[in-house]
């Protein structure tokens, strides 16, 4: 975890301890990821996070009866201060639940028995999910800042017309390395089957983009449906996997940045992150091409707080919030409202992100990418693959 981020929760958490213990209550099943409760929204006078973060105000401020706010979201993925805030100016408690796999998420909600407002669905289960109903519809009149977004971040084949979804942040899955301590730099998905490298990579716990990559390596489609190419997959990963030290889609930049590992696969952001901490952490993208995705937004059929989920949605993405992400979890940023505060207001974070060639993906890496899509009927093979090689 980003150091910055770890003692901001780590106030956040001492501060809430202490406001319950005065209050002779208990945290109940609150997670403890909960920022601080208040009714601020309803208190004259600026909001201020624990952090000291002066919180702007909503704009515009939504019409709000629920008093509480159940989110379903990955791990190390929405600023403290983001979150804080909005509990301050709505007088709103945002209870958080956190995955780290997209088919962790999925299980639970299709089990039903859950009671989410807002999940945040990678694209290729997007369309699975809207298939099999588990998501509403979102009234774009209650969406009164959804012109903040870039338009190359919208209408997705995943969604057409975002009638399910709205952008979070995209990014890509791609080879990450320490040149202090790998002589022969990997230029490519194949290059990672060499033996000099087993025993010292770090891979995504993702099914579909750890099988994608195989895949390219094959010269195959990431998305294809042909049992026989997905059976030389499944061959060729069972050779890979004795070699990974450690599949980690908590935090995989913690091994890179501890010396754990040298190379590996990773997303965006937590190479970012990495290269921050030691510049000696390169990222490249594969010749076969690097796996491309976009996080977002969706809300569960039966959200039983669809106006505190809309008040959040507004708010979180305003420009002079979702700024933060640049900041905290800089991935690819898909709004375009924060990129241009950002810019005036905190220039050196911007122009970080903007500069760099991890988060600003470069025009021919978007040309040369692959994009996961839902494989229907095919989903049950992906999925015998992954069990079969990780437990060899």
């Amino acid at each position: 975890m980003k150091k910055s981020v770890f003692w901001k929760l780590l106030a956040v958490a001492l501060l809430a301890s202490f406001i319950v213990a005065a209050c002779g209550g208990s945290t109940g099943n609150v997670p403890t990821a909960t920022a601080v409760v208040s009714s601020g929204g309803n208190t004259p006078g600026p909001k201020v996070t624990s952090t000291g973060f002066v919180c702007p105000e909503p704009n515009p401020r939504m019409d709000v009866k629920s008093t509480e706010l159940n989110l379903f979201v990955w791990t190390e993925y929405i600023p403290p201060d983001m979150q804080e805030c909005f509990q301050l100016v709505y007088g709103i408690k945002v209870n958080r639940d956190e995955y780290s796999a997209n088919e962790e998420m999925y299980a639970k909600l299709s089990a039903g028995g859950t009671a989410y407002d807002l999940v945040q669905p990678t694209d290729f289960i997007v369309s699975l999910m809207i298939r099999q109903g588990l998501l509403q519809e979102l009234d774009k009149s209650k969406l009164p800042n959804i012109s903040n977004y870039d338009p190359n971040y919208m209408n997705f084949s995943f969604d057409p017309g975002n009638k399910y979804t709205l952008p979070y942040q995209a990014g890509t899955d791609a080879i990450v390395y320490n040149a202090d301590k790998v002589t022969t730099p990997p230029t490519s998905w194949a290059d990672l089957w060499k033996p000099e490298y087993a025993g010292k990579m770090v891979f995504l716990d993702d099914s579909r983009a750890t099988i994608g990559a195989t895949l390219l390596t094959l010269g195959y489609d990431v998305n294809t449906k042909d049992p026989a190419q997905l059976d030389q997959a499944k061959a060729k990963l069972k050779q890979l996997v004795p070699g990974i030290k450690l599949f980690d889609s908590d935090s995989p930049k913690t091994a890179l940045i501890a010396g754990d590992v040298d190379l590996g696969m990773t997303w965006t952001g937590e190479a970012f992150l990495a290269q921050k901490e030691n510049p000696a952490i390169k990222y490249v993208y594969p010749t076969e091409g690097a796996i491309l995705w976009q996080d977002n937004w969706a809300m569960p059929k039966d959200a039983p707080h669809a106006d505190a989920a809309y008040a959040w949605l507004n708010y979180t993405m305003q420009g002079d919030i979702f700024w933060m992400m640049l900041r905290d979890f800089p991935y690819t940023n898909p709004n375009k409202a924060a990129l241009d505060y950002a810019k005036v207001n905190e220039p050196d974070i911007y122009n970080a992100y903007i500069n760099s060639p991890i988060t600003n993906t470069p025009a021919e890496d978007i040309k040369a990418g692959h994009r996961i899509d839902d494989v229907g009927d095919a989903l049950p093979l992906y999925d015998q693959i992954w069990t079969e090689v990780k437990g060899q």
